[in-house]
């Protein structure tokens, strides 16, 4: 009995399908899907108030650019 005819299962070693139709399906394996971890005390954020954020973020480094070019705070040093 060797792992390429039998895997490990949930009631021991099962048999393994002797052919697998495409080169594809033989890529998946169990081991590498993990299953779905849940994390009650995160909140998903919504699109639109990510959107916000970033922009927001655009606009206050876009006018703090500006004003500190504007009054040289930003200028070369001599």
């Amino acid at each position: 009995m060797t792992l390429k005819l039998h895997r490990p299962g949930p009631d021991g070693l099962e048999p393994n399908p002797v052919q697998v139709e495409t080169w594809r399906a033989r890529l998946r394996s169990r081991r590498w899907s993990p299953p779905p971890l849940a994390n009650p005390e995160q909140a998903p954020t919504s699109t639109r108030m990510a959107v916000a954020f970033w922009l927001a973020l655009v606009l206050i480094t876009f006018v703090s650019l500006l004003l500190g070019y504007g009054l040289g705070i930003f200028g070369t040093i001599s």
